[in-house]
C-alpha cells in the first residue's frame, strides 16, 4: 500500500505561500495630461464628468470648477459637434482666467476626426471609442466578412485616425482609447463577437495605429456595464499588452453602475478588484447622480487599499454585548469632530477585549475600559483615561498635543 511521505516541520514551511499586504502596482509608462500624470508608478489619479452642455461656457466652468475644488483631478466635458469643440477655448480661457488651468479630456464619439482635430486645439487629452470614431454603417445580411473587408475598414480607420494622432503627438498631448463592451464596431462583433477578446482587439488595433506614427502618449479603458466582463477585459488587455511588449496605463471604470448603494458597490466591486491585483492608474466612479457624489467614492476605494491617503482611517468594531458605550453614536461624534483631518487613523473600540490588539496600528484609540469612562490611546500606549462625556473633547485635546491638530 503506497502512502505519502511524512512532512516534516521544515518542508511544511516551504510549502506555506507568502502573501504582502502591499499592492505592487502594474509597471505603466507615465502619461502627461496637463499638470497631472497617469502612470509611470504616480498616484491613482481620480477623474470624473461634468453634465453640462459644453455650450454652456458659464455652467461647464462652474461644473468643472466644484469638481476640481473637491479633488477630481481630470475633467471630462462631452463634445458632439464643432460648435462644442470650438466653445471649449472659451471653456479654458475662462477656467484659467477665473480660477486655474484645470486638464480637460473631451469625449468625441461618431465620425469625430473634425472634431477631434478642433478639440485637440484647446485641451490636453482626446477621448475617442473605436467602435464609434469610424462609422459601419450596419448590413442586416451580413453573415461574414471576408478578411479584404476587414482590412479595407481598417485602412479607413488609420486614414482618420493618423491625423488626430499627428496633432497630439506634435503638441505632447494624450489620447484615450476608450473601447465600450455595448458599441463594438460590427466588424468586431462578427469576429470575435461580443467578448472581452473583441474589447481587446479593438483596443490594438488603435494602439499599434498609434505606435506606427511614434504616438505613444495613450491611456487605456475597456469599460462594460456587467462587472465579470469589465474584470475580464482589463484583465486580458493587460495580458495581451504584456505579450505584446506594451507598458500603456489604463483607467478603470464600471459604465452605467446606476446611483445609490448599488450603483456604489457596483463600481467598487470592479474598480477595487482590479486595483488590488495592480491593475489600473486612473478611476471614475459613473454614478446616476450629480458628478459631485462620484469623488467621495473614488477617494473611498483608493484608501481602502492602501493607494491613497486623503482623509482619516477610522477603526471601529461592530458591538456587541461588551460594549459599555452606545458605539454607533461615539463613532459619528468622532468622526464629525475630526472628518476634515488627513493622514490620521482613529480607532473607536467598545471593549478592551479586542480594543488594543485590533487598533494596533492606528495613531490614536478611544476604548471603553471601565463603565462610564473611555481610555484614550497613542499608538500602543494608553495616555489617560476620561469621563464618558469628556472622551471627543480628550481626543481633540492629544491630537493638538501632537501638533497634528488642523482646525475646520
Amino acid at each position: 500500500m503506497q502512502t505519502l511521505p511524512t512532512l516534516t516541520t521544515s518542508n511544511t514551511a516551504n510549502l506555506q505561500p507568502t502573501f504582502d499586504t502591499t499592492i505592487k502596482r502594474r509597471k505603466t509608462r507615465p502619461v502627461k495630461v496637463g499638470d497631472v500624470i497617469i502612470g509611470g508608478g504616480y498616484p491613482v489619479v481620480v477623474q470624473s464628468m461634468i453634465n453640462e452642455d459644453t455650450l454652456d461656457i458659464n455652467g461647464s466652468v462652474a461644473a468643472i470648477r466644484r469638481l476640481h475644488e473637491i479633488g477630481c483631478e481630470i475633467v471630462r466635458v462631452t463634445v458632439p459637434s464643432m460648435a462644442h469643440a470650438k466653445a471649449l477655448a472659451e471653456i479654458k480661457q475662462k477656467l484659467i482666467k477665473t480660477y486655474q488651468d484645470v486638464p480637460i479630456v473631451a469625449d468625441v464619439h461618431h465620425n469625430g476626426m473634425k472634431i477631434a482635430l478642433e478639440v485637440a486645439k484647446h485641451i490636453e487629452k482626446v477621448r475617442i471609442n473605436p467602435g464609434l470614431y469610424v462609422f459601419e454603417k450596419p448590413n442586416p445580411n451580413r453573415t461574414e466578412y471576408t478578411k479584404a473587408e476587414f482590412n479595407d475598414i481598417g485602412e479607413k480607420i488609420r486614414e482618420t485616425l493618423a491625423p488626430l494622432v499627428i496633432s497630439l503627438r506634435d503638441q505632447g498631448k494624450a489620447m484615450r482609447i476608450g473601447v465600450n463592451h455595448g458599441s463594438l464596431g460590427e466588424r468586431m462583433l462578427f469576429t470575435y463577437g461580443d467578448t472581452p477578446e473583441g474589447m481587446v482587439e479593438s483596443a490594438i488595433e488603435f494602439i499599434r495605429i498609434c505606435e506606427s506614427l511614434d504616438f505613444h502618449n495613450l491611456v487605456i479603458s475597456m469599460k462594460a456595464s456587467r462587472v465579470p466582463v469589465m474584470l475580464a477585459a482589463y484583465r486580458l488587455m493587460a495580458l495581451r499588452m504584456d505579450e505584446l511588449g506594451m507598458d500603456y496605463p489604463l483607467h478603470l471604470g464600471v459604465t452605467e453602475a446606476g446611483d445609490g448603494e448599488y450603483g456604489r458597490i457596483k463600481s467598487t466591486a470592479g474598480i477595487a478588484t482590479l486595483l488590488a491585483d495592480g491593475i489600473g492608474d486612473t478611476i471614475r466612479v459613473s454614478l446616476t447622480e450629480s458628478p459631485e457624489k462620484e469623488i467621495p467614492v473614488c477617494y473611498s476605494i483608493l484608501q481602502a487599499l492602501g493607494l491613497r491617503k486623503t482623509m482619516v482611517e477610522y477603526v471601529a468594531c461592530p458591538s456587541c454585548g461588551r460594549t459599555l458605550f452606545n458605539l454607533e453614536e461615539v463613532l459619528h461624534k468622532v468622526r464629525e469632530a475630526t472628518k476634515h483631518l488627513t493622514g490620521l487613523d482613529v480607532a473607536v473600540m467598545g471593549c478592551i477585549v479586542n480594543g488594543p490588539g485590533e487598533m494596533a496600528d492606528a495613531d490614536y484609540g478611544y476604548v471603553g475600559k471601565t463603565p462610564g469612562y473611555i481610555s484614550l490611546y497613542r499608538g500602543r500606549e494608553e495616555i489617560k483615561k476620561v469621563p464618558e462625556d469628556k472622551g471627543v473633547e480628550e481626543l481633540i485635546n492629544l491630537i493638538k498635543i501632537d501638533g497634528r491638530w488642523i482646525d475646520p
